[in-house]
């Protein structure tokens, strides 16, 4: 028995009550339509006997053997392709529950024994149906395209690019030494270049280190194509890698080093010098490449477009995002594809950390003053647009200041550069701009630079909350912004709202927003109105969208 702490609902993990499998109230269709939306994903675990309020059980509730059994059972009555086991497990408190851990399954679509489908989204598992069915066994590896065996053996591949993988591997820092001391062959087998117990290269070996005809007659092998637009959209340049010679790693790095668009810069003032902001990150170029070879969908024909227009550049991919990643949620949602290529591009110091990706080109592109970027998914495509220009040079500088000063994870970084570029957010537009699912998502990233001071907010109740960064840290950093509303304390907005009363008698709010300070946010001035109107300083008149305000009479 093991002694745990309950954990909150996501992605991997979901509660349910012990009435669901137990008296008149059981409902072990449900439980299956969770197993087989968690096998159909990333796998997880089903905790029973937590209500969804409850961080720990009642301290008398007690589990049996005779019902774990009855669980696993019943849902393998109910359920197809699913691969499960119950635990029981024992809290602080005494309280039982049964951890009813549930494996991705790699090979098969997992399904209710009625032919229902479903898979886990977030919190919550989502019928699958139409076309998200062919994008679901797409997503499966029963046929995985990268471990496929090809009749080629690894000692007829390109020995200039098998020595470099070997070489690169037995030097990585991120390989441990166990691996290293592996023999040419094993340490093959071990990222899955060749087959476990023969010679012959996978689909992965051949594009890694196999040579030039190999890789040709192999299915699929990824293109790349790079075309330059001019400021009326016409082509006036094209690179490509089509001829199948290069490996994906030496296309990743031909894409950095053979295009002179990458070395532009833009330059901005700092304090009495002047310094360059590159018009494209390495790191942001090497990890949207890197996402397009490693993420994609082998099963399918195309090439991968990289196209630079005069202001932007766009990397589009062939295939749809996973299912259950969308443009929305792609920021905290990793679904490995191809994960025996993301594994050896980690190892190889191409790729971040899985899920890391993304918040890498955050944090350089806010960093930088710059937009973040825009993902679309088409029907048969995804699209990821960054833009070149800087949007606020001051806060380039300031973020450039924080670096030099501060210590700050990742995840405080993005919120800070988020916040100083917007000037100031509300926790609602955090949410938004972080993908986050609520508040208490928000806390990990606030949190750090409210309790540092970093981060100021103002007293706006719940979600309206607006959090701006400490005028004392844009002093030290000499923050060269133009001054603006966003950053009114609240003192001095309510005596504007109360002068712009005494002129204009009876307003709207929209009326004083206008002429106060249209980039003060609505929320802000409605809550001082409410606030001036509990010292009865201020009184409404009429309701709802004919809503006016006016100074309380002194007679």
């Amino acid at each position: 028995m093991k002694r745990i702490e309950s954990m909150k609902e996501n992605s991997l993990y979901d509660k349910k009550s012990i009435r669901s499998i137990t008296g008149k109230t059981a409902d072990f269709s449900e439980i299956a339509k969770d197993a087989v939306a968690f096998s159909n994903a990333q796998g997880g675990t089903l905790e029973i006997g937590l209500e969804d309020w409850e961080t720990e059980p009642n301290p008398e509730q007690r589990i049996t053997q005779e019902l774990i059994t009855k669980l696993e059972n019943k849902i393998s009555g109910l359920t197809t392709g699913v691969i499960a086991t119950g635990e029981l497990c024992t809290y602080k408190n005494g309280g039982q529950t049964i951890k009813y851990k549930i494996l991705r399954n790699p090979n098969t679509v997992a399904s209710t024994t009625s032919g229902k489908l479903f898979v886990r989204v977030g919190d919550n598992s989502v019928p699958v149906s139409g076309d998200d069915v062919v994008r679901l066994v797409a997503d499966k590896s029963g046929f995985s395209w990268e471990d496929q065996v090809t009749k080629y053996v690894w000692q007829d591949a390109d020995e200039v690019k098998l020595h470099d993988v070997l070489t690169r591997l037995r030097t990585s820092d991120r390989v441990s030494d166990f691996c290293k001391d592996k023999t040419d062959r094993e340490l093959l087998a071990y990222f899955f270049l060749i087959a476990e117990d023969s010679d012959y290269m996978t689909n992965l070996g051949v594009l890694f280190i196999g040579n030039q005809t190999q890789r040709g007659r192999i299915t699929n092998a990824p293109n790349l194509q790079c075309i330059k637009y001019d400021e009326y959209g016409e082509k006036v340049n094209k690179w490509l890698w089509a001829d199948y010679t290069k490996s994906p790693i030496e296309i990743i790095d031909e894409v950095w080093n053979d295009i002179p668009e990458w070395k532009e810069s833009q330059e901005i003032s700092d304090e009495l010098q002047r310094r360059n902001i590159p018009a494209y990150d390495k790191d942001i170029i090497r990890e949207l490449v890197c996402n397009a070879l490693a993420h994609r969908p082998y099963t399918i024909r195309g090439d991968i477009f990289l196209n630079i227009h005069p202001q932007y550049i766009e990397i589009t991919n062939p295939g749809r995002l996973p299912l259950g990643v969308t443009p929305d949620n792609i920021l905290h949602r990793s679904r490995k594809r191809n994960e025996h290529m993301t594994a050896l591009l980690y190892a190889l110091h191409y790729m971040e950390k899985e899920g890391s990706g993304f918040d890498k080109i955050y944090e350089i592109l806010l960093q930088n003053g710059k937009q973040l970027p825009i993902v679309k998914e088409g029907d048969d495509f995804v699209t990821v647009r960054v833009d070149r220009r800087v949007i606020k040079a001051e806060v380039a500088n300031f973020m450039k200041y924080v670096s030099e000063h501060y210590h700050l994870r990742q995840k405080q970084t993005i919120c800070l550069g988020l916040i100083a570029q917007y000037e100031s957010l509300t926790a609602r537009e955090l949410e938004k701009y972080l993908e986050l699912e609520d508040s208490d998502a928000l806390m990990a990233w606030i949190q750090p630079l409210l309790k540092n001071e970093m981060v100021v907010s103002a007293s706006v109740r719940g979600r309206g909350v607006e959090y701006r960064v400490n005028p004392n840290i844009l002093q030290g950093s000499e923050y060269k912004g133009k001054t603006s509303l966003k950053r009114i304390e609240d003192y001095r907005l309510k005596e504007l709202i109360l002068e712009d009363l005494k002129l204009y008698q009876c307003a709207s709010l929209a009326d004083i927003q206008t002429r106060i300070g249209s980039e003060i946010s609505e929320r802000r001035i409605k809550y001082q109105l409410s606030k001036l109107i509990e010292e009865g300083i201020v009184e409404k008149v009429g309701s709802y969208r004919w809503t006016k305000y006016q100074l309380v009479s002194e007679d």
